[in-house]
């Protein structure tokens, strides 16, 4: 119970990483709030799994590239349950595509989502934090992708180093309220943003030759780091990056 009675957002949490994380920190001991844009089954099931533990939840609809969905995600969160102690920044996409014909659209809403967002999600929580005047944790789900190039990914690598540097210049500015802010690095997860990528069986079968681990990863493998990184366990760490990638990345050779 390494959460016991803390509030936790977090954001695209009716799927994937966000809503293992969110199950995940329930499991600990906390009341989670998340944010989802459109998947209503998939938050409706996250929220019934997290009060089968016997931890209040609420599930919040919002576009993150709306600037105005912050403020509101942490206002419903503070009614519901009073406070927020942790905040999960997950939403993310990436719509695989060549660099040389890149929409332009696609550009601005993969920059929009990713990194506007989460500029816009942190600073709500932040803010809320500053206010409550006891600190909190802020963790931001990055990628393996803030520190090696993606063909098919020029408009996604550089927001999640977008994101990873946010949580370093973040952990400085928001250092002297208490608060820490951390990113993780997750490497090959097998979700709905790259289930089309990873149907090829050959696809695959690379992918998972190159980690020393031997396997793809799943939404759970992030669910530890993250509970980790907002639990009191890891209250002298702050600006840092924490791989979660089966040890690909060091295998990148």
């Amino acid at each position: 119970m390494l959460l016991k009675d803390k509030v936790v957002l977090v954001t695209g949490a009716s799927g994937g990483i966000g809503k293992a994380a969110a199950i995940g920190c329930a499991q600990h001991g906390a009341d989670v709030a998340i944010n989802y844009h459109s998947d209503e089954a998939g938050a409706a099931d996250a929220i019934a799994q997290i009060e089968a533990l016997g931890r209040r939840a609420i599930a919040v609809k919002g576009d993150v590239a709306e600037a105005a969905s912050a403020p509101a995600f942490v206002q419903a969160a503070v009614e519901a349950f009073g406070k927020v102690d942790v905040f999960v920044n997950n939403a993310g996409i990436c719509p695989f595509h060549t660099f040389l014909d890149m929409p332009a659209e696609v550009m601005e809403r993969t920059m929009r989502v990713n990194l506007h967002g989460a500029y816009y999600m942190v600073q709500a929580a932040a803010n809320q934090m500053v206010k409550q005047g006891h600190g909190g944790a802020i963790i931001a789900v990055s990628s393996i992708s803030a520190l090696v190039g993606g063909g098919m990914q020029t408009h996604y690598t550089p927001t999640k180093a977008g994101v990873n540097s946010l949580m370093q210049s973040t952990a400085i500015a928001l250092g002297p309220y208490g608060i820490r802010c951390n990113a993780v690095l997750p490497g090959t997860i097998e979700t709905a943003i790259n289930k089309e990528d990873l149907a090829d069986q050959k696809k695959r079968d690379y992918m998972a030759g190159r980690i020393p681990l031997g396997r793809l990863g799943e939404p759970d493998d992030l669910a530890g780091p993250i509970v980790f990184l907002a639990s009191d366990l890891a209250k002298y760490v702050t600006g840092a990056a924490l791989l979660v990638d089966g040890g690909a990345f060091v295998n990148l050779q």
